[in-house]
């Protein structure tokens, strides 16, 4: 995802629904064969520019046409456009095997000059990929052979692969589609080596991909997938109702466009059925600890918030159960994060004792604290436009006001939240990890850009040790050293708690209950479609 506009997706709504017709059922967007069944999603906005290089694009739909190099699984990196891989032992120097007999959809092949072209493509357009540490350190592209390339970096880096498997912008588009040998000034076309082509796209009304008959995979069994541009929320789950849609799926990152209950009862009639993953993100709220000025600058303060903030009820009153209780940034499931760091568990009481123990003092119960005349008062900001954190926010502000500490809060665009974020105007405010595909590595590696949570962790007493942590993990060769680094940087953000974590998001899927092979990627915004088939 491109960094400069990950903030506002990550604090807005990511939501789309999928509509299955039968093949006697008309749509204004074309008639499916006979017996033969059609994926159509609603999504709130177009496809957008489907330039895999670049990031206006849906990913969901993306992620159908294009494919990368390798793919990362619950199991880790496996093979998809290469077949295999050498590591040099200085880790610098990666060689890739290309599959061979593999096609782009409009015929060209796919080859090591096909990559080579690609990635130097992406390479071209620095600067909109400085999120992505891959893009500083790529040195060098070289073809071997027709199926063999050669990536040269500047130094070691051990998520050379991770980065490599990330739905944009490392895959692979037909060199007959670049404008002048380069695609960051736009595409002549769409066409990938992925499951789907792209064969139709009405700008804001729909889109239509169809199955690759030439795919490398074997064909998908589902011959037609459709993204219509339909308003989100009530029109949705009415034509759910109605029986007109009847596959929903919403990656859960504070979606307030599906009713949980109404999914819940329409699965109750036994033609539906609910299919979630494991957690793939998790929401938090950001405290400042670079804000000499503020009481959040203090490990006493950004504690007892944590103490202070109930996310059973959280997770029951706001997200109807679809989510989990957060004790730490990370789920056990991602990757280096299951290493037994201790809980701070609600408790009200803890909070107020770490207050005082800090010199924040109240003349009587109920009254706002201070400390040396100074208030115990802070902002917490949220997304205006999702009304599951205004809900949570007041929770919060609730809550803590029992402990004598006073939140305002402000309720901004997500764009205005990032720059905020950037450049250190704020006290608390909601965010959210990066999420699978991307972590840990992502998440971690902001904890020290200027641009992202450098004025979250500046502050702490442990920051400059933070940092070379970060410096020496991204480049360590070795499992066990990455293991002791990655536990050392999560136990130091954890103890000094300026990332508060509340709940964790899921991948949700409501669908037919003769729908198989509902399945889920390493990453929250794509589902794989080639896999699913009907009784």
């Amino acid at each position: 995802m491109h960094k400069a506009t990950l903030p506002g997706l990550l604090a807005s709504i990511f939501a789309v629904s999928l509509l299955i017709g039968c093949s006697d059922n008309k749509s204004s967007v074309g008639e499916m064969p006979h017996k033969a069944r059609e994926l159509v999603y609603a999504t709130a906005k177009d496809i957008n520019d489907m330039n895999p290089h670049l990031y206006p694009g849906s990913m969901a739909a993306q992620g159908m046409v294009y494919e990368s190099l390798v793919e990362n699984t619950q199991n880790g990196i496996k093979p998809l456009l290469a077949e295999s891989w050498d590591i040099s032992e200085g880790g610098k120097v990666y060689t890739f095997h290309l599959r061979k007999g593999v096609t782009f959809h409009d015929g060209a092949t796919f080859n090591a000059e096909a990559v080579k072209q690609n990635i130097e493509a992406v390479q071209h357009n620095a600067s909109k990929h400085t999120w992505i540490k891959l893009s500083s350190k790529l040195k060098e592209v070289q073809v071997i052979d027709e199926h063999t390339v050669r990536f040269t970096l500047t130094e070691p880096y051990y998520p050379t692969l991770l980065e490599l498997s990330m739905t944009r912008p490392y895959v692979f588009l037909s060199p007959n589609d670049f404008q002048n040998g380069e695609t960051k000034n736009g595409v002549a076309g769409f066409n990938g080596t992925g499951p789907y082509k792209l064969v139709e796209h009405v700008t804001d009304q729909y889109a239509r991909f169809e199955a690759n008959e030439n795919y490398w995979g074997g064909m998908p069994k589902v011959k037609r997938i459709t993204a219509k541009v339909l308003p989100a929320g009530e029109t949705t789950l009415l034509a759910l109702q109605k029986g007109e849609v009847n596959f929903v799926f919403t990656d859960d990152r504070g979606t307030d466009s599906i009713d949980v209950e109404a999914m819940n009862r329409l699965t109750q009639t036994g033609t539906y059925q609910i299919v979630r993953s494991e957690p793939m993100n998790t929401k938090m709220i950001v405290a400042n600890s670079s804000r000499s000025d503020s009481p959040v600058s203090e490990k006493a303060v950004r504690e007892a918030i944590w103490h202070s903030i109930d996310r059973k009820t959280i997770n029951h009153s706001v997200f109807s159960e679809t989510e989990t209780a957060a004790e730490t940034l990370f789920s056990s499931n991602v990757a280096y994060a299951n290493i037994g760091l201790q809980k701070r568990e609600y408790d009200p009481g803890t909070a107020k004792r770490l207050l005082e123990q800090s010199g924040w003092f109240a003349t009587k119960e109920g009254e706002l604290r201070q400390k040396a005349g100074r208030p115990l008062s802070m902002k917490l900001y949220y997304d205006v436009n999702s009304s599951s954190q205004k809900t949570q926010a007041e929770l919060i502000q609730n809550e803590v006001s029992k402990i004598g500490m006073k939140l305002d809060l402000i309720g901004e665009e997500s764009s205005s939240i990032a720059k905020r974020r950037s450049n250190g105007d704020y006290d608390l405010l909601f965010n959210q990890t990066w999420g699978l595909a991307y972590d840990p590595q992502s998440t971690i590696a902001a904890f020290a850009a200027e641009s992202s949570y450098r004025h979250t962790t500046s502050g702490i007493p442990e920051a400059k040790e933070l940092y070379q942590k970060i410096d020496e993990v991204m480049i360590s060769a070795d499992e066990k050293t990455r293991q002791a680094l990655y536990a050392d940087i999560l136990t130091i953000v954890h103890n000094e708690a300026v990332f508060i974590p509340l709940t964790n998001g899921s991948v949700t899927v409501v669908a037919p209950a003769s729908l198989q092979g509902v399945l889920f990627k390493q990453t929250q915004f794509e589902l794989p479609f080639e896999r699913m088939h009907f009784e």
